[in-house]
């Protein structure tokens, strides 16, 4: 998490504000390449042998392969990813909702090349943005157990039950694949497995925990100093705490009146006496 913090601070300016949407974009274009001109996809597909050859633009265009076919329950259930994308971009922030995706995606990119390096050459669409969805699900349904989803807009479930589900069919596929198929599945959801271990314990990043710290933040901005003026001030050498993060400041309490002294001088100054 520090390590976050401190990659946040460094780009978290290049963060791609509402990546849901541009997520549900690529879905668009996918699905009307698939009308227009489906042969199309065979030179969209994320094979690394081809990559490898100069075809470097599939490490990129395999995300534009839809994860399923056009229909109205599809239509729906990207309603329903972005819908909960955007809710963990605003309970994670802009910066670690993007870390979340692009790792999901780049640990399918190095899966798809274990397995050629493996002598599978030729993947198809086995990569696809398919379990991109799955992670968001299963991030969602992690941070917000109780929320409720309802399924064909009428059967009210919590998302814990469908999180639930979905890991019971994931992990069936798992069981069920060859070590290609399992080589797919671990590298697509390595970015929700990463959160999970990163995350044990899940009531640290639920919304009410992250609602309270954001809270506690903004308390400690409006209580701090303006720029340029200092809590603290020895009495003797005149250093605040602007001079060193290990500096420690205190009162004496023998001398008459509020004087305050750095650890350097709290012993060795002469009392101050009001006669």
């Amino acid at each position: 998490m520090k390590f976050l913090n401190k990659m946040e601070r460094k780009f978290g300016r290049y963060a791609i504000r509402n990546l849901s949407f541009y997520i549900i974009i690529t879905y668009v274009i996918g699905y009307v390449i698939e009308l227009a001109a489906p042969n199309l996809f065979l030179y969209m597909t994320l094979e690394p042998a081809l990559i490898l050859r100069g075809q470097i633009w599939r490490l990129v265009s395999w995300v534009l392969i839809p994860p399923e076919g056009l229909g109205l329950f599809t239509i729906i259930m990207l309603m329903l990813y972005y819908s909960l994308g955007n809710s963990l971009e605003r309970a994670w922030g802009t910066f670690r909702y993007n870390v979340y995706i692009f790792m999901g995606m780049f640990a399918s990119l190095v899966g798809a090349f274990i397995l050629y390096f493996c002598g599978v050459r030729q993947l198809g669409a086995a990569f696809s943005t398919y379990y991109v969805n799955v992670s968001i699900f299963l991030a969602y349904a992690a941070i917000y157990p109780e929320d409720r989803v309802y399924l064909y807009f009428l059967v009210p479930i919590k998302m814990k039950w469908m999180g639930l589900l979905y890991g019971v069919i994931t992990i069936y596929g798992f069981i069920n694949s060859g070590w290609a198929g399992r080589t797919v599945i671990l590298s697509s959801l390595a970015n929700f497995l990463i959160f999970l271990l990163m995350n044990r314990n899940i009531r640290r990043i639920s919304p009410k925990e992250l609602r309270r710290r954001q809270h506690f933040h903004k308390q400690i901005q409006r209580s701090a100093p303006p720029e340029g003026i200092t809590k603290h001030k020895c009495a003797i050498c005149g250093r605040t705490e602007l001079d060193g993060d290990d500096l420690e400041f205190r009162f004496c309490s023998k001398c008459d009146g509020n004087y305050e002294y750095c650890q350097d001088h709290l012993f060795s100054h002469t009392h101050v006496k009001r006669h």
